[in-house]
């Protein structure tokens, strides 16, 4: 197991934990993050294997940075526009846009939901 502190910099952010309980997968990244420092504090389980061999089994990076997205854009639209929030919402945007690039080119080379490259 080990722990992820990036998201650190103020007294929320602080009391909040972030562990990662499994192994790196084929891809080596993880699959199972456990958020706590607070009640009722969710276990997220990334997609763990191709979609055509084990299915659908956890989220995606594009599911959170939508959440994320909606999240910036409702502040944006709220008392609580301002320009940090506007830049984090172009990158965020800017990262989905490179996933969804991955995932098309991955489609169009008949490799999308497989080990292949």
């Amino acid at each position: 197991m080990r722990e992820v502190n990036d998201h650190k910099v103020n007294p929320a952010n602080d009391v909040i934990s972030i562990k990662v309980t499994d192994e790196p997968g084929a891809g080596g990244a993880n699959h199972r993050y456990e958020i706590g420092g607070f009640d009722e504090a969710p276990v997220l389980n990334f997609q763990n294997g191709p979609i055509n061999e084990k299915g659908v089994n956890g989220i995606t990076q594009e599911v959170l940075l939508a959440i994320v997205a909606d999240r910036l854009r409702s502040f944006q639209s709220g008392a609580y526009s301002c320009r940090e929030n506007a830049l984090a919402l172009t990158k965020v945007e800017e990262a989905m846009h490179w996933l969804h690039k991955r995932t098309l080119d991955r489609m169009r080379r008949g490799v999308e939901g497989t080990h292949k490259a």
